[in-house]
């Protein structure tokens, strides 16, 4: 048998603790955002009701986050629009 490095086995479904970790953000933050249905899209599994996230939906909302953000989305930046024309109006005297 060969003595070579298997690699990780990447897992479709994480849980909080690991959800957090692959986001790079706490853990009571990625809570926070499930209370108030704002962070990514996540679900009960098992007879425990253990709370799960797809990585495959973490990476569709990080980039959507990404999308949205005016920084890292050209179409969005307000600097890249076009001026528009002014309209002049006369001082009433």
């Amino acid at each position: 048998m060969r003595n070579q490095a298997q690699p990780a086995v990447e897992t479709a479904f994480l849980n909080v603790q690991n959800a957090a970790a692959y986001l790079g953000i706490s853990v009571n933050t990625l809570y926070i955002w499930r209370h108030r249905r704002q962070g990514p899209p996540s679900f009960r599994m098992g007879p425990g009701g253990r709370v799960m996230y797809r990585r495959d939906l973490l990476d569709a909302w990080l980039l959507e986050q990404q999308e949205a953000d005016s920084r890292s989305n050209p179409v969005l930046n307000p600097l890249n629009k076009q001026s528009e024309a002014r309209s002049r109006r006369r001082a009433v005297r």
